[in-house]
């Protein structure tokens, strides 16, 4: 009877379970979550593959430098060279090398990095100071222009629409038969300069250039204030994707990411990273290793512990490291001296050898321990067993007067 019951109970477990389970699911809703995980790595790594992407979409040949390395093997005519690397420890002589490629037929575009400097004449930036342009800040651009005649072109009129009740924020482009200019985000805190007016074209935000081209020797250059409206999050903003292929079109394209030489530091960080910090642990284990204390730690001593007899060992320890042996044995020799003419009158008055008889009979010594004791010193220094002995024949000479 038990057994039933049990089973009907487990059975009307099972029952109930799968009746909340069928209600649960009728009323569940399915529904779709899309979790971001950001840009892919490749992306992260390259401001500008999405810039790369989009010129070879255009049909246009496209590769990736990572120095100027490359500059010999690359032919001037029908080239495009984007520098959009740092520039900051670009040597004079390869500053040279890019605008000789230039002159032979080639289309330079690089990114002006350095405010020009009034001071000195110039600013820091070896392309930009070659080629007589110079770079302001938009909010100096008043002083400067009221120093050096800066005169910036009119924008032209345009029709209204969405891109010009944004202006002056954007920066606007007129081509021939064309009725409206085209419309780039470029940073509008930056002002180019022609100071030698060789540039044939131009783009003007409202009150500043950022884009300037002019022809040196049989090829191009164009200056830019800024690059980051080619970088993947703005490349799709306004016209800026349409700039970069019009400055690019019917050529092939090579995007130069870096103009400076790595040190051997740079170098070694970047393609032995395990290496260095190997190395480093190893330094630091060699300098504890040497650094470290030898022994157990001596405490200082107690001053109850100090007896009479330590201080004497002390001082005859330091007048044997200041004097040398010499003053200590004379000491001695002088001592039983003084002794003997207390105990024979006109001691001092006898010779060596009347000395030496009355020493014996005094102390009832041997003559061979007396002229052991009293004979003159030697100069050279004495071993250190040799100088206990002689202490020893002097201090039992002594105590027998």
């Amino acid at each position: 009877m038990s057994r039933r019951i049990l089973f009907i109970g487990a059975g009307a477990l099972l029952l109930g379970l799968g009746l909340l389970g069928a209600y649960l699911l009728s009323r569940a809703v399915p529904y779709q979550e899309t979790v971001e995980h950001g840009p892919a790595p490749e992306v992260r790594a390259n401001p500008y593959l999405a810039a790369e992407h989009f010129l070879r979409q255009q049909g246009l040949p496209v590769q990736r430098a990572d120095g100027l390395e490359v500059l010999p093997t690359l032919p001037s005519a029908g080239q495009t060279l984007l520098l959009l690397g740092d520039r900051q420890r670009m040597s004079p002589r390869q500053t040279e090398h890019l605008l000789a490629w230039a002159a032979k037929g080639g289309h330079l575009l690089f990114v002006a990095e350095r405010l020009w400097d009034e001071d000195q004449g110039q600013s820091g930036d070896l392309l930009l100071d070659s080629l007589g342009i110079q770079q302001y800040q938009s909010d100096d651009l008043d002083e400067a222009a009221a120093d050096t005649d800066i005169e910036t072109p009119p924008a032209e009129a345009a029709e209204p629409d969405e891109a010009t009740t944004a202006y002056p924020e954007l920066t606007q482009l007129y081509l021939e038969n064309e009725e409206a200019p085209a419309y780039f985000g470029f940073d509008t805190d930056f002002h180019l300069y022609d100071a030698n007016n060789r540039a044939h074209a131009w783009a003007n935000s409202g009150a500043a250039t950022h884009l300037l081209q002019l022809y040196h020797g049989d090829g191009l250059i164009s200056v830019l204030s800024d690059s980051w409206i080619w970088q993947n999050e703005r490349i799709a903003e306004h016209d800026n994707a349409w700039l970069l292929w019009y400055l690019s079109q019917d050529s092939a394209v090579t995007l130069l990411y870096r103009a400076e030489r790595d040190d051997l530091f740079s170098l070694l960080l970047r393609h032995f990273p395990e290496a260095l910090a190997a190395l480093a642990l190893l330094i630091g284990l060699l300098l504890w290793s040497v650094g470290m204390r030898q022994g157990p730690l001596q405490m200082p001593a107690s001053l109850s512990r100090r007896q009479l007899q330590e201080h004497l060992r002390g001082s005859a320890d330091f007048l044997l490291r200041r004097s040398g042996q010499q003053p200590l044995l004379q000491g001695l020799q002088q001592d039983i001296q003084r002794r003997a003419r207390h105990r024979h009158p006109g001691f001092e008055r006898l010779g060596v050898a009347e000395q030496w008889q009355v020493l014996g009979r005094l102390t009832r010594l041997p003559s061979s321990a007396i002229s052991q004791a009293m004979r003159p010193l030697p100069k050279q220094r004495l071993a250190a067993a040799d100088f206990t002995r002689q202490v020893a024949h002097l201090q039992t000479l002594r105590n027998a007067l």
